[in-house]
């Protein structure tokens, strides 16, 4: 599940997101208790809970005292919007800036994608 690259709790974070954005915790449902992710992954509670207040910081979920940890509203949009900024970032920019470098115009780039998503 985990790998040597990335924080756990970094990963744990990003798996709970996934599973927001998929649709497997939808908006107002609850999610497992850190001690139950700590469980279920073999990790230290600490590093379970690390994730789910990162979670928390980003207003994905939301603590109700004494229940336990839920979905925020709009949590998936605000997912989404992220993952998209981030994907421009990491992909989109240096797909841009190497295809500047190779001489392919914007417009040539865009006839070379649509190839792709028809092939």
């Amino acid at each position: 599940m985990f790998d040597d690259g990335t924080p756990i709790f970094q990963q744990l974070a990003d798996r709970i997101a996934g599973d927001v954005l998929s649709g497997t915790y939808a908006e107002g449902d609850q999610v497992a208790s850190t001690n139950e992710f700590a469980a279920f992954y073999r990790i230290n509670p600490a590093t379970a809970g690390k994730a789910v207040n990162l979670l928390v910081d980003r207003g994905v979920l939301y603590k109700r005292r004494g229940i336990g940890m839920f979905v925020a509203e709009g949590a998936r949009e605000r997912l989404a919007e992220q993952r998209r900024a981030a994907f421009a970032a990491e992909y989109v920019r240096p797909l841009v800036l190497e295809a500047a470098a190779l001489g392919i115009d914007a417009a040539h780039l865009r006839r070379m994608i649509d190839q792709e998503t028809t092939a």
